[in-house]
């Protein structure tokens, strides 16, 4: 028998962080992790106060751009309150004033029309802009310390916003959005979740996985006309960490059990195996989405010995 103890929640955000502006941003600039697992980022904090005309935005973060592969601005707003009008407003303008393509309201708890809000801007913007609310409470396990868990009330539809950005809507690019996303459904479901955070689907012929660095990532790819997937290390301007692997080739071939593909290009560089594979037959999804993920995970080992 397990001895389990209460769950219960401190309503008063204000016992743990007294002042936003003073306690909770600087706290939340501290520990950015808590919002990008739940919102599928890898956020580096650039600013707290960061101005925008008259105003300044709680915090100013960076994260990669799994469409570009750039650096992109991530705008947070904080509220230990209900939301309000107010801060509706400074959303809309500090989005604009920092050129973010993601942006995240945190409150203590969302009002329905805030809600509707967010939502509708979701529907009416483009596929390269994000709207978040999020609420934050605080927990305790018997006379445990407080924790905070946050909760997403709206994001993004990225489904929706593909479809309703595109003028031409491909049955490719809905084959490879069912593609990610089942992937996701699949890989999340198992101890891969635990290794690697997923991103959104992309009607893309590839899928990007960070591996904790900014040198190089795991790039899956389901290319429907070769009739073929790939599983592989991206690295993107670094002749030198390309080089390295190579030197290796023998080694890391080993341990992948598998010949690889080794290509150096004039910016990018990769080294990837290939795997016969029908894309439009969905019967043989799952047993390339194993493939995926036994693969990543030997090469997420390999390549931290690199780094």
């Amino acid at each position: 028998m397990y001895n389990l103890d209460t769950l219960t929640q401190e309503t008063n955000l204000r016992k743990v962080w007294p002042n936003e502006a003073k306690d909770f941003t600087p706290w939340l600039a501290e520990h950015l992790e808590y919002i990008g697992n739940i919102l599928e980022m890898d956020l580096e904090l650039v600013e707290t106060e960061s101005k925008v005309g008259g105003y300044s935005a709680d915090i100013l973060a960076k994260t990669e751009d799994s469409e570009s592969d750039t650096e992109s601005y991530v705008v947070i707003e904080n509220q230990l309150e209900d939301s309000n009008h107010d801060h509706l407003g400074k959303l809309i303008t500090y989005a604009s004033g920092k050129k973010a393509k993601a942006i995240v309201w945190v409150v203590k708890t969302a009002r329905e029309e805030h809600r509707e809000a967010i939502k509708w801007l979701n529907d009416n913007t483009n596929s390269e802009l994000g709207f978040y609310l999020l609420e934050i409470e605080l927990w305790h396990i018997g006379n445990s310390k407080l924790a905070p868990k946050f909760n997403v009330v709206e994001r993004p539809n990225e489904w929706a916003k593909v479809v309703k950005t595109s003028n031409d809507v491909s049955d490719t690019k809905v084959l490879q959005l069912e593609f990610w996303q089942a992937f996701i459904d699949y890989a999340s479901k198992t101890s891969f979740a635990k290794s690697f955070r997923m991103p959104s689907a992309h009607p893309k012929n590839w899928f990007n996985l960070a591996i904790g660095s900014s040198k190089c990532k795991i790039c899956l790819e389901a290319k429907k006309q070769k009739q073929e997937a790939t599983v592989g290390i991206y690295i993107d301007d670094d002749k030198a960490l390309y080089l390295k692997f190579e030197s290796d080739k023998q080694t890391i071939e080993t341990a992948m059990n598998s010949s690889l593909q080794w290509t150096q290009a004039t910016k990018a560089s990769r080294f990837f195996e290939i795997k016969s594979f029908d894309m439009a037959d969905s019967s043989t999804w799952e047993e390339v989405f194993k493939w995926y993920i036994e693969k990543c995970i030997v090469l997420k080992k390999i390549v931290q010995k690199y780094l």
